[in-house]
């Protein structure tokens, strides 16, 4: 088959005017060492405290550290794949996790991921894993209480909304029993639940999902699982996804009750 010059001459000029020269300035770093889920890399000077950082093989870390010479940063995954000398990209963008009524009746990892089978989940709405606390000034007073359901408690240490309650106590003594009681008790009460379960077993999870199933307290219920086998910085940023959820349930005029099994 001949080609006629004039037609190849046509195709080039047709590509020619759709061609754009573009130019991309990436902030990159370099990977000095890393062990036990946390990496020191070099380069990002630019890098923000709290910023969402890739690492090789899809790994992300979130910038904590912000050295003279150097950043560190806590890996959300595997560090098999991460070697020294290798790249690190920043994304400019805060760590964050999805938020709002999506989440209800879901279960995720410590970043905000479905891992309850249901699909992954449908929001546009992103909340900073660690945003700016109301002033003392803006707070209202603790003036409505939370039934956990116990009369013991209820009775002897009544618990107000926007307080703190530390449960206390040897193991396997029903600490986490007081917990799941409570959020079962909130039924019909308008409050959000979100239970954040850090270092606990695969098993025990599903065991407090599926008792939160039967009582039907997943239909205003969230929980949030880093568990044992997960990476120590998974386990740390659990307790802030859990909070970021509930203060997004607040800053939307509703109530909220976080509960951490536990913060040891």
């Amino acid at each position: 088959m001949a080609f006629k010059p004039e037609e190849v001459s046509s195709v080039l000029e047709q590509e020619l005017e759709r061609y754009e020269s573009r130019l991309t300035q990436e902030s990159v770093g370099t990977v000095l060492q890393v062990g036990d889920g946390i990496a020191r890399v070099w380069g990002l000077d630019d890098a923000m405290a709290g910023e969402l950082v890739l690492f090789p093989g899809d790994v992300t870390g979130v910038v904590l550290n912000l050295e003279e010479d150097n950043v560190g940063c806590a890996l959300f995954g595997t560090t098999q794949s991460i070697k020294q000398g290798d790249t690190v990209r920043r994304t400019s963008r805060l760590a964050s996790v999805p938020v709002g009524d999506a989440m209800t009746g879901r279960v995720v990892n410590a970043i905000g991921e479905a891992i309850d089978g249901k699909g992954p989940i449908v929001t546009s709405d992103f909340r900073p894993l660690e945003g700016k606390a109301p002033g003392v000034v803006d707070r209202q007073p603790v003036n409505q209480p939370v039934q956990t359901g116990l009369k013991a408690i209820d009775s002897m240490i009544p618990i107000g909304r926007g307080q703190r309650e530390l449960i206390i106590g040897d193991r396997q003594t029903g600490k986490t029993a007081v917990a799941i009681d409570t959020i079962l008790n909130q039924k019909g009460t308008g409050i959000r639940c979100i239970y954040v379960a850090v270092g606990q077993k695969d098993f025990t999870v599903a065991k407090v999902v599926k008792i939160l199933e039967d009582g039907g307290a997943m239909e205003y219920t969230t929980v949030v699982t880093a568990g044992a086998s997960e990476s120590a910085p998974l386990q740390y940023i659990a307790p802030f996804t859990g909070c970021a959820i509930g203060e997004d349930v607040r800053d939307r005029g509703g109530h909220a009750l976080v509960i951490y099994d536990d913060l040891s």
